[in-house]
């Protein structure tokens, strides 16, 4: 049954398990925020939709699979989805390799770590091609179809070759970075032209629109319109990602792109019952009487990955140590980094990195009753976060650059109508929209240092008044405020997704 509504991301609405029995089961996402379940809520709303993801299928000639899926979620209905077969060479070229290998490090302004020799374009294009494919197949006549993240940057040009009637929108959840940085891909203009065939792009903060919108005026003949103030919700200066104005459309070939800038928010409401839970507070009691006993919790939560700022942390926080004396055994470092996948040569030399940091600091600063830093690279289950973020005094969150990051808004969630400090890196996206963050610069050791002393000397009643207007400002830009405005690009009507 064709459809009005067709959402385009690799990975699929639920988790897919198979029992000792051989049956497919569906769960819920591990975490409960995030956007794959605002983009499922969306389903509530949509008079018909489809979900198109991949699936790992090495059968030859395989097909694209479609089914039902009902996971008895509450609130949830069942989702049409559909299913593209990618051998796992195809997933491990595609996604691991260009995409990753590739892409990402340009993306993150670390031309350093672009690897173009193992990329494989053709792989790329292929499985581009597959999900646009999809797509159209499953698109009613003057469907909406909104694309999600780098990886399907071709997906708009194939879906405009066949369907010139639907509406198209993608949006980056990655930064997008300046045009000469942009520029270093070899295929930019390839990209470009993809991407200029959407009615609307979004991106989590004006100054990566900007960026867009510059990359596309210096490769292509483009019609930029006049700049316009960016809304109030954004720091318009004083830091390394603000920016005033930005460009709010352009012209390509007859047909006007819209660049919209929305940060992907969390779901308020959804923390803050967990925090109150009794299950999360006997958790808050254990992190008191264990971790903490008494002294100031840092916590710092991320991936294993070369543009999170690890290492840059843990030399801060040795430094600290060697100024502070007076601070051992009074505070206490819990850094959670998640590993990546394995398989990738740069994320293994990170992850060790950091351990080998880890296990020097301890060395040097460490008692019998103290241990200054308390490391796990395993996933925490999102319950567990909750209580780490409701504990922690200071949330340390300072990559050396970020789309957006959520740690820094569920930091201020779980904080609320409480103290706390949050020490962020201004090369965030959130950066621009935590007023009330101390905002550090992670490439300099004076303003590593300068920010976590702030952060520890700061008094109680300026903590409060912080993370107020924190608070208020992650209630305000939530993830499904976030959803509402990047649909009502292309869905000038759209309904409120959890209506």
């Amino acid at each position: 049954m064709p459809s009005s509504f067709v959402l385009v991301y690799h990975r699929s609405p639920f988790d897919e398990v198979v029992d000792s029995e051989g049956q497919r089961q569906w769960q819920d996402q591990k975490s409960p925020n995030g956007i794959i379940p605002t983009l499922r809520n969306l389903f509530r709303s949509q008079p018909s939709g489809t979900w198109i993801a991949w699936r790992e299928d090495d059968t030859t000639e395989a097909e694209d699979q479609t089914l039902t899926v009902d996971a008895s979620v509450d609130g949830v209905p069942p989702i049409r989805l559909r299913r593209i077969p990618l051998r796992k060479e195809q997933i491990g070229s595609f996604y691991h390799v260009t995409s990753k290998e590739a892409i990402w490090p340009v993306l993150h302004s670390f031309p350093g770590f672009f690897e173009v020799n193992n990329a494989d374009w053709a792989t790329f294009q292929e499985v581009n091609r597959r999900f646009a494919e999809a797509a159209c197949k499953e698109a009613a006549p003057e469907a909406s179809i909104w694309i999600h993240d780098y990886n399907l940057w071709l997906t708009p040009g194939y879906i405009r070759e066949l369907r010139p009637d639907v509406k198209i929108s993608l949006f980056h959840h990655t930064p997008f970075p300046s045009s000469d940085v942009f520029s270093i891909l070899p295929w930019r203009e390839e990209i470009l032209e993809s991407l200029l065939c959407c009615d609307a792009v979004g991106f989590h903060i004006p100054r990566y629109a900007e960026n867009f919108a510059r990359a596309a005026s210096s490769l292509l003949a483009v019609e930029k319109a006049p700049k316009t103030a960016v809304a109030p919700h954004f720091l318009p200066c004083g830091s390394a990602l603000a920016q005033p104005d930005a460009t709010p459309w352009i012209e390509y070939r007859g047909r006007r792109v819209q660049l919209v800038s929305t940060p992907v928010g969390t779901s308020p409401a959804v923390i803050a019952a967990l925090r109150n839970s009794t299950g999360v507070q006997q958790l808050i009691d254990e992190i008191e009487e264990g971790s903490k006993r008494g002294r100031r919790l840092i916590l710092s939560a991320s991936r294993v990955d070369y543009t999170k700022g690890n290492q840059e942390l843990l030399l801060a926080y040795e430094r600290l140590l060697e100024r502070r004396p007076d601070l051992h055994a009074e505070v206490v470092l819990v850094l959670a980094c998640v590993a990546a996948n394995s398989g990738m040569k740069v994320y293994a030399d990170t992850q060790r990195s950091i351990e080998e940091m880890v296990g020097r600091i301890n060395g040097r600063f460490s008692r019998i009753d103290w241990v200054p830093i308390h490391l796990t690279t395993q996933r925490i289950p999102y319950e567990e976060m909750v209580a780490w973020f409701a504990s922690a005094d200071i949330c340390w969150i300072t990559p050396l650059r970020d789309g957006l990051n959520l740690v820094a808004k569920e930091y201020a969630a779980a904080r609320k109508g409480k103290g706390g400090t949050l020490v962020l890196s201004e090369f965030t996206g959130a950066s621009v929209v935590m007023k009330g963050a101390v905002l550090t610069n992670p490439y300099s050791h004076r303003r590593m240092d300068e920010a976590i002393e702030a952060a520890l000397a700061m008094p109680a009643d300026q903590q409060s008044s912080r993370m107020t207007s924190m608070v208020q400002a992650v209630e305000r830009l939530s993830v499904d405020n976030w959803a509402e405005e990047q649909l009502r690009a292309i869905q000038p009507t759209a309904p409120d997704p959890i209506a």
